[in-house]
């Protein structure tokens, strides 16, 4: 293209050369002429004119100078220069034109001067220079070189309007003689010379020399031979029709009403351009008669079938009359990507600006409430509503949608023309299904040709909604409801739960959550068509949608997954939500009341049923509504409901008298419903659930009396919390028949107990006298029936199960906190016992009960009924016992139950639990398994059992935050971490244990408070002492696999340290317990001796891992521990018999020293402690000298840690005594071995 485009710019010049030349020669002869004619008749010499030098300028004799260069600046890329360029032509032009009409014998001038070839343009009274450059820019505004074609049809504009000579006539003829155009042209030249014309048409319409020529001659020809030309153009080529109408329009802005009539309409070829358009599809002669028609304001028949007659936007946009329009509507996508004129002018028609006002959020939800028969509605609005409608569904959904990827374009551009004037009310019928799907398919595909475009729109609807929540709720309706609800998950995006998250106004939320109502309640929209069936998105509503396919077929799958998306994200909208709480109780209040009606009633008189109590109709859906859809409702209830008592914490009061109880509502709400005849359960309840449900609602009825009363206080914050969970154990009955009748009764037990409810079912469940001496404690019945209720229980339901038990985990007893324990340790496959090498063992290596890890296994508990042989081979996972994971009992027992865990009997290994405690315990977990193996394809037993124990967890977390100084936590810490060690030798329990870990992190070894108290035992932190101390020598063991990998090596070494890391933590920790209690000496002597027991196992047994580095921590932090072992760490040095750990153990030695002799303390003390451990420190240095290790690298270590206790003996004055400690044979072995030091001490006698 670069060369193609430089060749033409040089032919130009080579061209525009030549014709210069040629001028040149035509003055040369003309002045030759003259100067023969002046000597023939005056008879005188005269001496011959020298030879005409190039010249850039012309300038006939008498008229005045024109500059030939203009035209070279009239192509310049520079407007300013192009525009100067102009005037200066006009100037000089308009001078020799005004002198040219001055000349008297203008014949005669003409005879003597001629440019060029003498022709019939019809420009007789145009001065010989006006003629040339008129020639000359029609000429040039056919080349598309650089900007020659703006520059010369300026001039050719600016020309034309001063110079009144050219008559138009001539020029058009002009035009079309100098810029031929024929069928055989081919190519750029026929291209320059139909864009030479249309630059020409335009140049002479601004110019305003037609309007003059009207003014002056009304029935002047020119305007019609003027359109004739540019329909004549427009018919040469398709781009050429909308620049010419264009042309046309713009000429008609300058006339009056009656030129459009009598000449433009008039003018030849225009009826039968009308005439023909709606055949062949022709969007510019549309544009041209509704232009015209919009300037007359006057009814005509002229324009054909484009237009109706009458005209009227209602019968425009009529159907019949809209389906003859569609071929030009369709064929004006040749402009894309620019958008054709016409577009602008239908949607001015569609959508006058009169209507286009902003709509308050309050005035439309109110609307809403009212039934249709009521609506007022203007008439107007009533007929653009109309025009609206049919247009969308004629042209785009009927038309453009349904046609090429071009046309799909221009479905989303029309859209975006329609945006910035287009009311809410409107959006139903634009978004209408069709193009929601074509979008939806679009942005499915990032490689799709349209995939920018889509985006685009979308960018623009996000902006087109903002601080309008009017817009926006009718954007989000639409999207979903022509999507089924799956907008967001075909498109990968969050369009939609981005624009839920902007509500900012009770308003805009209240007409969302009605508008959400509506299209859960309205089933026209089926009729509109289905999803896509081949996509095969999945979205997060696809788990609750299988559940609704195995429920009864009647409903639709697609109606219900937009049901779904309604029942599952209205709630969505308080997550986000900042209002006063007033304003957000009110929008809670509204979401609550339809998610109970549809999830919890059913009504048995018709689909709507009016209570004149709460003064409001409720309506259901004309299809019955399934027993999945009712679940879900009844989970997002509970939802709701946990979300309420989560944001108002200590349930504020409003105006200091009534509550924003949500809770409260519900349950007046729950029973006014009850009390409407034809209104009844979704399902019927048994006798039995019959009865907790009442004694539900009364229980939970008179807690909120005794709340009142409370007020704030800590009673009034449990009783709060109690009412919570009553209310989400009355919608876990609904949800599971049969399941937890016996646990409401339980934790209505509880209610009548905990706050002294004398009045409250009075008699027992089976009508026996109660024997106070028999019940069981309080605390330990609501932990029983809490932990019952884990299992199966809800995410909002668990919210409020720990709620409660944050309030109440004060009181809880040791056999409450050990059956929360049991669980924990609880599990399916216990580690079988492994048969001993003995080609891998000796005698001191065998295998110990660290942290009660290993105790009873045996013994399995049945949880299940007896199934058939066959099905328990299929599902031994399922089957499998529960068995007990090596129960160390309750800590606060004493030493003697610890130390000998490994030979406890099972029963002994429950942890004190009497049968009935292990009965229901079992039970729990019983439940968990016999659930889960009647679901085909469900998650194996182990996997619940894990899910229970988290739950578990939870509630131990809330109980050591609560309590953090209580000695129940010491037991809470024996048993967890017993439970970690367990899940964390096995693969398959990382969350578990990860759980335990972060737990064992935050809630105790980083805790700011700690057990304290007369409550912890000294036996028992002794033998949790020996234990972690055990683990933190334990040596690493891999897997016996016959081709282990690199992953299972490198996780089983992770493990490993991350038990080693709790026994160094939790060792800590007990000393520190320890140090809290301020034991005497005599007292502490086991503690001393379990250390010692550990460093002879570090010194004297090769497998033992402990870490010197722990050791010195230990002696760091404790220093007491240190002083007592000091002695008996020197002994066993000298009589170690693993040389390498000996010396590794010097530097024990050395710090324990330090500590002891610190340079703070005074000469005297540090001389007397020093002094009292001499003899052992000469007897180490005389065992290390005698008998120095062979390598190198230990001798230095020797010889070193003789240096330090050298000095610190010559800096305390014991040198003397020091040395006769030594003996001679010793003193000649330390001169030998230590050279240079042992001089010095020596030196230092003297």
């Amino acid at each position: 293209m670069a060369s193609s485009s430089a060749s033409l710019n040089d032919s130009d010049k080579h061209v525009n050369e030549q014709h210069m030349d040629m001028e040149r020669k035509k003055i040369r002869k003309a002045k030759d002429k003259n100067k023969k004619r002046k000597q023939s008749n005056n008879k005188e010499d005269s001496t011959p004119n020298p030879e005409p030098q190039p010249q850039t300028e012309y300038k006939p004799t008498g008229l005045p100078e024109f500059h030939i260069s203009v035209f070279k600046d009239l192509a310049s890329s520079d407007l300013s220069a192009r525009h100067v360029a102009a005037e200066s032509l006009v100037k000089e032009l308009q001078d020799v034109q005004n002198a040219y009409d001055k000349l008297e014998d203008k014949a005669e001038f003409e005879t003597s001067l001629k440019l060029e070839a003498e022709k019939d343009d019809g420009l007789n009274d145009c001065a010989p220079s006006v003629r040339y450059a008129l020639r000359r820019l029609i000429r040039g505004i056919s080349s598309s070189r650089e900007c020659a074609r703006q520059g010369f049809a300026l001039g050719l504009t600016l020309l034309v309007g001063a110079v009144p000579s050219i008559r138009i006539d001539s020029l058009l003829k002009l035009i079309v003689d100098l810029l031929e155009y024929s069928s055989s042209m081919k190519g750029q030249e026929a291209k320059d010379n139909l864009f030479g014309r249309l630059f020409a048409y335009g140049a002479l319409s601004r110019s305003g020399r037609l309007v003059k020529e009207w003014k002056s001659d009304k029935n002047t020809p020119y305007v019609k031979e003027f359109t004739a030309a540019l329909i004549t153009l427009a018919t040469k080529k398709r781009y050429l029709q909308e620049p010419a109408v264009s042309i046309i329009l713009d000429l008609c802005e300058k006339f009056p009403t009656e030129v459009l009539l009598e000449h433009v309409l008039e003018a030849p070829g225009i009826q039968e351009w009308f005439e023909e358009a709606t055949s062949v599809g022709n969007p510019d002669a549309l544009l041209l008669a509704l232009k015209i028609r919009e300037k007359l304001a006057v009814d005509s028949t002229k324009f054909g079938k484009l237009l109706p007659n009458p005209f009227s936007p209602s019968t425009l946009f009529a159907a019949d009359h809209l389906s003859s329009l569609v071929n030009c509507l369709k064929e004006s996508t040749f402009c894309q990507p620019r958008v054709h004129s016409v577009w602008p002018v239908l949607v001015n028609l569609l959508l006058p600006d009169v209507i286009s006002q902003a709509e308050d959020p309050t005035a439309v939800t109110n609307s809403l409430k009212k039934h249709k028969k009521n609506r007022k509605t203007n008439s107007s609005d009533e007929e653009i509503a109309k025009n609206i409608q049919s247009f969308c569904e004629i042209v785009i959904d009927g038309s453009l949608i349904l046609s090429s990827h071009d046309r799909k374009h221009l479905a989303f551009d029309i859209l975006l023309l329609l945006l910035p004037r287009l009311p809410a009310s409107f959006i139903p019928d634009v978004l209408s299904y069709k193009l929601v799907q074509c979008l939806m398919d679009i942005l499915s595909k990032n490689d799709s040709w349209l995939f920018k475009v889509a985006n685009h729109v979308m960018k623009e609807l996000l902006d087109w909604v903002k601080n309008d929540d009017v817009r926006r709720v009718a954007i989000i309706v639409a999207l979903q409801k022509h999507s089924n609800g799956k907008f967001d998950s075909n498109r990968k995006t969050k369009a939609v739960k981005d624009m839920m998250a902007d509500f900012k106004t009770e308003a805009g939320c209240l007409l969302f959550v009605q508008s959400s109502i509506k299209l859960f309640l309205d089933e026209d929209y089926s009729s509109e068509g289905s999803s896509d069936q081949s996509q095969s998105t999945t979205d997060d509503n696809s788990e609750i949608g299988s559940l609704e396919d195995k429920d009864s077929g009647s409903a639709s799958p697609n109606s219900d997954s937009l049901k779904i998306w309604v029942v599952e994200y209205l709630p969505s909208i308080l997550k986000y939500l900042k209002l006063d709480p007033e304003a957000k109780f009110c929008v809670q209040k509204e979401i609550l009341k339809f998610l109970a009606v549809q999830g919890l009633f059913s009504s048995s008189l018709g689909s709507e049923v009016t209570s004149f109590e709460l003064e409001e109709k409720f309506r259901w859906p004309k299809t019955a509504t399934s027993s999945a859809m009712c679940s879900m409702c009844i989970e997002q209830l509970q939802v709701l409901l946990a979300g309420a008592q989560k944001s108002d914490g200590t349930h504020i009061f409003a105006n200091g008298t009534e509550p924003n109880d949500l809770g409260a509502y519900f349950m007046r709400f729950l029973g006014t419903l009850r009390n409407i005849p034809s209104v009844s359960l979704f399902r019927t309840l048994s006798d039995d659930e019959e009865k907790a449900f009442k004694d539900l609602q009364e229980v939970e009825a008179r807690l909120l009396r005794e709340e009142r009363k409370c007020g704030m206080s800590i009673t009034g914050h449990k009783i709060h919390a109690m009412r919570n969970l009553l209310m989400q154990l009355l919608l876990q009955m609904l949800l599971r028949p049969g399941e937890f009748s016996d646990a409401a009764f339980e934790l209505m037990i509880c209610c009548k107990k905990s706050f002294e409810l004398s009045d409250l079912l009075n008699t027992s469940a089976d009508g026996e006298e109660e024997d106070d001496d028999e019940q069981p404690d309080l605390m330990d019945v609501l932990v029983d029936t809490l932990l019952s209720l884990l299992p199966q229980s809800s995410a909002s339901m668990r919210f409020s199960i720990e709620q409660v038990f944050k309030f109440f985990c004060d009181n809880i007893t040791d056999d409450g906190l050990l059956r929360m324990l049991r669980v924990i340790k609880k599990d399916i496959k216990p580690p079988r016992h492994r048969v001993a090498d003995s080609d891998d063992e000796d005698d001191d290596d065998e295998e110990e009960d660290l942290l009660g890890i290993e105790e009873e296994d045996e013994g399995l508990n049945e949880v299940t009924e007896t199934r058939e042989t066959a099905e328990s081979d299929e599902h031994t996972d399922d089957s499998e016992a529960v068995i007990g994971a090596g129960e160390s009992g309750n800590v606060s027992d004493g030493s003697d139950d610890t130390s000998n865990g490994s030979d406890a009997s099972d029963d002994e290994s429950d942890g004190g639990m009497d049968d009935e405690a292990m009965f229901r315990m079992d039970t729990y977990l019983a439940r968990i398994f016999q659930e889960k193996r009647n679901q085909a394809g469900s998650e194996t037993a182990q996997a619940q059992l894990v899910q229970f124990k988290l739950r578990v967890l939870s509630l131990l977390e809330i109980f050591m935050h609560e309590n953090p100084a209580k000695p129940q936590v010491l037991t809470a810490f024996a048993n967890l971490t017993q439970a970690y060690v367990i899940a964390n030798t096995a693969e398959g329990n990382e969350q578990l244990a990860q759980r335990i870990w972060g737990i064992l992190q935050k809630k105790i070894f980083k805790a700011k408070d700690f057990p304290k108290g007369e409550g912890l035992q000294l036996s028992v932190l002794e033998a949790l002492l020996e234990k972690n101390l055990k683990l933190a020598s334990k040596p690493f063991k891999g897997k016996k696999l016959i081709k282990p990998t690199k992953k299972q090596q490198s996780n089983s070494r992770d493990r490993h340290k991350m038990n080693l890391t709790l026994a160094q933590n939790s060792t800590f920790w007990i000393l520190k317990l320890i140090d809290s209690r301020n034991f005497s000496e005599s007292e502490l002597q086991k503690v001393l001796e379990i250390f010692q027991s550990m460093l002879v196992g570090y010194l004297n047994n090769k497998k033992s891992q402990i870490k010197s580095g722990f050791v010195k921590e230990i002696f760091r932090r404790r220093v007491w521990v240190g002083r007592g072992v000091f002695d008996f760490l020197m002994e066993k040095c000298v009589a170690a018999k693993l040389e390498y750990r000996r010396v590794e153990a010097l530097e024990l030695v050395i710090d324990i020293l330090k500590l002891m002799v610190p340079p703070s303390a005074d000469e005297s003390s540090r001389k007397k402690t020093l002094k009292s451990h001499l003899e052992k420190i000469a007897i180490l240095v005389k065992e290390l000298v005698t008998n120095m290790p062979k390598k190198h690298a230990r001798v230095v270590d020797v010889r070193k840690f003789c240096s330090k206790v050298f000095q610190m003996i010559s800096n305390n004055k014991l040198t003397k005594p020091f040395l006769k400690q030594l003996g001679a044979d010793a003193r000649a072995q330390c001169e030998s071995q230590l050279g240079q030091a042992f001089l010095e001490l020596k030196k230092s006698e003297s």
